[in-house]
């Protein structure tokens, strides 16, 4: 393998693979947003971000690691990208000579060698004419981060609501295509194929990657405020591989609300995600076990929960809640809240989050909503009547290949007895699980 004569061993080559993997995981959000936000194009951006992984792995396993990886991989990502701004610039300059030949040799009109195929400032190439726009924040300079800036930019209502939060998620968020399939309950082909669209739609329609304006902000919002919140699901119960939690997606989420929420205190949904994600995010040293097993919310250690933290989510509900009709953020911290509150299950107020659940249905209806809210109704008028609504949720087609409701009617029959339809539940969500701790315990309920 490359730089067998460097490393002392094989363990090295793995240990660069690794990292490139790492960072590639970790920072290709930002590598992405910054190289937008420069070039203005965000297929040239792709494009010179993996050529500047292959580099990394080339390069990291014979000479090790840099310092600072995600630089080396930054600045590897521009130099291609110049060089290619600069090897079109010397094409299009070659086809303008050409065609003034052409116009001196035959009077008839040249062909316009400025149009889309080029890309000079057209939005489907690499964007000359407006890399020095795309630096500015029109009014929103205060934003600190170049991904919520990205965000914003991408947030653009010429495209379909799911389709700018799809495409957002996948290149600036650094969520996987599998992963954003499954933010939005679809398969990984179809989610595939909506970035796609959108991407198109990008190019045909010449929508520029330029910052908005302020009037333009709080439409954008909503769709902002939605990529936050997907990037934080991911982290709080990760798609696939070996953890449960991906601690470092939600700290991230969290970071970014922090920021939204400063910037837009008068916005209350923005204070509603925060305290969503706090609330939540409070749980996670009792959500798993020893061995990176799940742990139910009725086994949990709850002085183990992070109370800080409620706290403040607490107080953020309050204000998300205070000064008219309550948005969607607002109402899931509010049944939030009411977990944490509880001293334990038993103690929990079931009806309050039914009722809340109610008017979440009303404010975003989902299959999701209604599968939470059948758990929540099994709580407060026992298993038979959860397990109803359940299975009246059967042939909802974005429900099938999710794990949450199989194991939900798998408890739900447990509970009632009915083992054998328990046990037919759980394999079928043995099939779809994601991640290795609910293979685990998935299988661990088999055996009992």
């Amino acid at each position: 393998m490359p730089g067998e004569g460097v490393f002392p061993g094989e363990g090295e080559g793995r240990v660069a693979a690794e990292a490139v993997e790492a960072v590639f995981r970790e920072e290709r959000g930002l590598l992405l947003a910054s190289l937008v936000r420069r070039f203005g194009d965000l297929d040239l951006a792709e494009e010179v971000t993996s050529e500047a992984i292959e580099a990394a792995l080339r390069h990291w396993p014979a000479e090790g690691v840099p310092a600072r990886p995600g630089a080396w991989l930054l600045t590897t990502a521009r130099r291609r990208a110049v060089d290619r701004l600069r090897r079109d610039q010397a094409y299009a300059a070659r086809l303008a000579v050409l065609a003034a030949d052409a116009e001196r040799a035959e009077p008839a009109p040249a062909p316009d060698v400025s149009g889309p195929g080029l890309g000079f400032g057209s939005g489907s190439g690499p964007g000359f004419g407006s890399c020095s726009k795309s630096g500015s924040w029109s009014g929103f300079d205060e934003l600190p981060d170049e991904r919520l800036q990205l965000f914003f930019t991408c947030a653009h209502p010429a495209l379909a609501a799911e389709d700018r939060t799809a495409l957002t998620l996948r290149c600036l968020a650094g969520l996987t295509t599998p992963e954003v399939a499954r933010a939005f309950l679809v398969p990984t082909a179809t989610m595939a194929q909506r970035i796609v669209r959108a991407k198109k739609k990008i190019r045909e329609a010449r929508i520029p990657f330029r910052v908005p304006g302020p009037d333009e902000l709080p439409g954008r919002l909503p769709g902002v405020l939605q990529v936050v919140y997907s990037v934080f699901t991911e982290g709080y119960a990760a798609s696939s591989g070996p953890r449960l939690q991906r601690l470092d997606l939600a700290e991230e989420a969290i970071r970014l609300a922090r920021i939204l929420h400063r910037l837009l205190p008068a916005e209350r949904e923005s204070a509603g995600l925060l305290a969503l994600l706090l609330l939540v995010h409070a749980r996670r040293d009792a959500r798993t076990g020893p061995e990176g097993e799940p742990v139910l919310l009725e086994d949990q250690d709850r002085g183990r929960w992070d109370r800080p933290m409620i706290e403040e989510g607490r107080a953020l509900v309050v204000r998300a809640l205070t000064g008219g009709p309550a948005g969607p953020y607002g109402v899931q911290a509010a049944i939030a809240a009411l977990h944490d509150e509880a001293a334990d299950v038993a103690a929990t107020d079931w009806p309050q989050i039914v009722a809340l659940y109610d008017v979440l249905l009303t404010l975003t209806p989902s299959p999701v909503v209604e599968l939470n809210r059948a758990v929540a109704v099994a709580m407060r008028d026992g298993p038979g009547a959860g397990l109803a609504l359940l299975d009246a949720l059967a042939g909802e087609p974005r429900l099938r290949a999710y794990p949450p409701y199989a194991v939900a009617r798998g408890d739900l029959l447990g509970r009632l007895g009915r083992d054998g339809e328990a046990a037919a539940a759980y394999r079928e969500a043995l099939e779809l699980a994601g991640t290795e701790p609910e293979r685990a315990a998935l299988r661990r309920k088999l055996g009992e």
